[in-house]
């Protein structure tokens, strides 16, 4: 792998709600592994992708968004829980690209009012990124009673979220190497 090359790891917010939590979730993400030696990384708001909606897939491919797709080593999606599941925006956005995404990982943050950090929504959206062609680390980042989290500035209140936060990330930063490598050094037959 080429050391000099930084790793691209974008950080994809999955909503576009009026006064969205999971926003505050997402740039803490962001800036955290902004700190990370060795890593790029962008904050990608689906709310300001211009998709159509008259049809799907690759044939409303974005091409700003596919190149950032492209150019990454791994993702971090970051989605509120929506009735158990994710947001259908969500899903319409990451449908538009498929080869941009084969064997890089992927690392999903869930975001909830309540008490269980959106591991429901985690579990609807693991198929999806497996069916993609992303490889899903084992580590969940969840941000549990998000509205008592962050402050209205958006600053984090409970600095235990640093700790999970840093090990969920150890973890994506350490697959999106392996797989890098993998990508750039061993043939596929």
């Amino acid at each position: 792998m080429a050391e000099d090359r930084p790793l691209f790891i974008p950080v994809i917010l999955g909503t576009a709600r009026m006064g969205r939590m999971s926003l505050h979730a997402a740039q803490l993400v962001t800036g955290e592994l902004g700190q990370y030696a060795g890593v790029e990384t962008d904050l990608i708001d689906i709310a300001k992708i211009p998709l159509p909606t008259n049809d799907a897939g690759e044939a409303i491919k974005q091409a700003d968004f596919s190149a950032k797709m492209n150019k990454a080593d791994a993702l971090v999606v970051v989605s509120p829980e929506y009735n158990h599941g994710y947001s259908g925006l969500l899903k319409h956005v990451l449908d538009s690209c498929l080869k941009e995404y084969i064997h890089k990982a992927v690392g999903i943050v869930g975001v909830s009012a309540g008490p269980f950090g959106g591991t429901r929504m985690i579990q609807n959206l693991l198929p999806v990124m497996r069916e993609l062609g992303l490889v899903t680390i084992f580590w969940d980042g969840n941000f549990s009673t998000v509205q008592n989290l962050f402050d209205a500035s958006g600053r984090l209140q409970d600095p235990a979220y640093l700790k999970r936060t840093d090990k969920f990330l150890k973890e994506l930063v350490w697959m999106a190497k392996v797989l890098r490598y993998g990508r750039e050094n061993v043939p596929r037959e």
